[in-house]
């Protein structure tokens, strides 16, 4: 898609027309009407989903578990590895980290997997 200059948004509406970034701004959307042709998304939050930490960093993995504890999910498999320190980091999270309250439960599947239990979002 174009970006749009100032050169555009003037030939759209008129040459009179002195563009500020916002007037211009609502302008040309509302010329394009974007608000119909870009659906907003209200896809259903999935009841279970899997996370896996392999090959992601440390930080990562924790914005991943943030996203999915805080997006209303119930439920979720966390693969951490049989190794590593995620494995470990994982389960400091549960326990005590400012994610704490949004994780009800969690117990080993395997030696490198966790079922993990999330409180409803209010």
């Amino acid at each position: 898609m174009k970006q749009l200059n100032d050169n555009d948004i003037v030939n759209m509406i008129g040459k009179d027309f002195l563009p500020d970034e916002n007037s211009a701004k609502k302008s040309v959307r509302s010329e394009l009407h974007l608000s119909t042709r870009i659906p907003k998304s209200n896809a259903p939050t999935p009841a279970h989903i899997t996370i896996d930490f392999h090959n992601h960093t440390e930080e990562e993995a924790w914005q991943m578990l943030e996203q999915v504890a805080t997006s209303g999910t119930r439920s979720a498999t966390v693969i951490t590895g049989a190794s590593g320190i995620l494995k470990t980091k994982f389960q400091q999270w549960a326990i005590e980290s400012i994610l704490s309250p949004y994780i009800i439960s969690f117990e080993p599947i395997n030696n490198g997997s966790f079922s993990v239990r999330f409180r409803k979002r209010k």
